[in-house]
C-alpha cells in the first residue's frame, strides 16, 4: 500500500517558509557576529542558511527587505513581553518593574526594533498593549495614585526610559564607572520613585 503524497503546493509553501526563516536567522547571526556597520554580504547569508543566493532576491527582493523582515520577526518578542507585562492587573510600580527587568534580561529584540526605527520603518510599536495599559493608568490617575495626570505622556516617558536604558546600560555603566548590575538596581529604584505619588503635606 503506497503512502499518500503531500500536495506539491503545501510542500513548496512549507519549503519557502523554512527557507525564509533560515535566511532571516542567518542574517541576524551575521549581524551579531560582524556588527551592523560592517554591512551584510548576501553570499555569506545564503551560505550560512545553506541555500542559493538567488533565493534572497526571490523571497525578499533586496538586502534591506531581508534585514527588515529579520529584524521585525525577532523584534516581536519584546513586543509580546511588554504586552504581557502590561496586561497584568498589578499596580503601575509592579508592572513597570516587570517590564524593566524583562527588557534587561532580553535586550536583543529591543536593539532590533531600534534598528528598524533608525531605518525609517514605521511598523514598530513601542507601546504594545497601549489601550489596556492606558485604561489602567487612567483608573490609577482617577484614584490619585499617580504623580502626574497626563497618562499618555507618562506611558511614553516610561517606555522611552526602559527601552533607552536597555539599549545603553553597558555604555552608561562604563561612563559612570560602576558595575552594570549595580546601576541596574539604582535605575530600577529611580523608575520606582518616578511613578510613586509623593506624600501629601
Amino acid at each position: 500500500m503506497s503512502t499518500p503524497r503531500t500536495p506539491q503546493r503545501t510542500r513548496s509553501s512549507h519549503d519557502r517558509a523554512a527557507t525564509e526563516e533560515a535566511l532571516r536567522s542567518a542574517a541576524l547571526d551575521l549581524l551579531q557576529k560582524q556588527g551592523v556597520l560592517a554591512g551584510l554580504n548576501l553570499r555569506e547569508v545564503a551560505d550560512e542558511a545553506g541555500v542559493n543566493r538567488g533565493l534572497v532576491y526571490q523571497y525578499f527582493g533586496s538586502r534591506r527587505d531581508l534585514l527588515r523582515s529579520a529584524l521585525w520577526s525577532q523584534g516581536q518578542e519584546s513586543v509580546q513581553d511588554a504586552a504581557a507585562a502590561a496586561s497584568e492587573e498589578l499596580p503601575l510600580r509592579k508592572r513597570l518593574s516587570r517590564f524593566f527587568w524583562t527588557a534587561l534580561r532580553r535586550p536583543g529584540p529591543i536593539r532590533l526594533m531600534a534598528l528598524l526605527v533608525l531605518d525609517g520603518d514605521e511598523r514598530p510599536r513601542p507601546m504594545p498593549g497601549r489601550a489596556h495599559e492606558h485604561r489602567l493608568l487612567e483608573a490609577e490617575a482617577a484614584r490619585g495614585e499617580l504623580p502626574v495626570d497626563d497618562t499618555d505622556a507618562l506611558q511614553a516617558a516610561l517606555a522611552s526610559a526602559v527601552y533607552g536604558y536597555a539599549l545603553f546600560r553597558e555604555h552608561l555603566a562604563r561612563e559612570i564607572d560602576v558595575p552594570v548590575e549595580e546601576l541596574d538596581g539604582r535605575v530600577a529604584r529611580c523608575l520606582d520613585a518616578m511613578v510613586s505619588r509623593p506624600p501629601r503635606p
